[in-house]
């Protein structure tokens, strides 16, 4: 247990976050947590109340077995440890009136909600910090820096030796003789977008060996016409929903089924299309990364299947 200005620690976490060079946690410190004078030196003790906005986050405070007090609205199931945490709504858009009432000591959400939430966060005076998720490493570097801010070194440590141990044994599974071209499509209700090698789904692809027919781009989802899209002639086009998957994947068949230019494309000739599991490939990094890719592996081979079959 010990004692470090709310600041100070603010400060160095940021100075040893910009050091690695990943960028793996922001803050909005800027605005004081305690407004009505409760502030000054802050109490580290381990036991800290924790408020996790979206599923990924909470999976990380799960895992690190941290104090949470609240966690989104969710219809994927959350560990058994949250069932008396407060209910702080959707993950896009989180009650800052039911946070507040919580009095957390930290708030935790994914960067790549920052733009949309930062300014909601601040306008309410709830210090927020953002974990860089749009990566497996983004992920575990984010745990790393998490360890001293909670008091869970041990519990860090655990999980970087299950990385490193997952590292050694499974990616040099992944051994093509010609690496498939992969379109990747996100998708919302009513609309959807390509994801690059920049996003959580896209690094998985690049982990996996195979190539992002966008990998080049920068951000993590491009708006891109199909015109576009058909001049890369992808082998594998996969498609995924950022929410509501059911609505998105109906969006997808109806899309597929009604838009002509989708049967000049040749994975659409040859039937490799496929849909991915909502749960293994969010918009975050999440701990069914071994899953996610077991899942890609499945695909793979089952777009050989098809290639050796014509």
């Amino acid at each position: 247990m010990f004692i470090r200005r709310y600041k100070s620690l603010i400060i160095m976490v940021l100075a040893a976050v910009a050091a690695t060079g990943l960028g793996v946690l922001t803050s909005h410190a800027l605005v004081d947590q305690y407004p009505e004078g409760k502030g000054g030196p802050k109490l580290i003790t381990g036991h800290e109340r924790v408020v996790a906005t979206s599923r990924a986050v909470a999976e990380i405070m799960d895992r690190l077995e941290v104090n949470v007090i609240g966690v989104p609205q969710s219809e994927l199931e959350l560990s058994d440890r949250f069932h008396s945490a407060a209910n702080i709504g959707g993950s896009m858009n989180p009650d800052m009136e039911i946070i507040r009432s919580l009095a957390p000591d930290w708030v935790f959400a994914p960067r790549t909600l920052e733009g949309s939430l930062g300014p909601r966060f601040e306008a309410a005076r709830i210090d927020v910090a953002f974990l860089n998720l749009r990566s497996i490493d983004h992920m575990y570097a984010a745990i790393a820096h998490l360890g001293p801010l909670l008091l869970r070194e041990a519990q860090v440590q655990t999980l970087m030796n299950e990385y490193a141990a997952f590292q050694a044994q499974t990616l040099e599974e992944f051994d093509h003789d010609q690496p498939p071209r992969v379109l990747i499509l996100m998708g919302l209700p009513g609309s959807y977008m390509v994801a690059t090698e920049n996003s959580y789904i896209g690094s998985l692809v690049a982990m996996t060996g195979a190539v992002n027919v966008y990998a080049d781009e920068p951000g993590e989802f491009l708006t891109i016409n199909t015109e576009d899209m058909l001049l890369k002639q992808p082998d594998i086009i996969l498609r995924a929903a950022h929410a509501l998957p059911d609505d998105v994947l109906e969006m997808f068949d109806q899309e597929f089924r009604e838009n002509d230019i989708w049967r000049h494309f040749v994975a659409v000739q040859n039937g490799r299309v496929f849909d991915l599991p909502h749960d293994q490939f969010g918009m975050s990094a999440t701990f069914e990364y071994p899953q996610a890719l077991q899942t890609l592996r499945t695909i793979y081979a089952r777009a050989q299947q098809t290639q050796q079959s014509q």
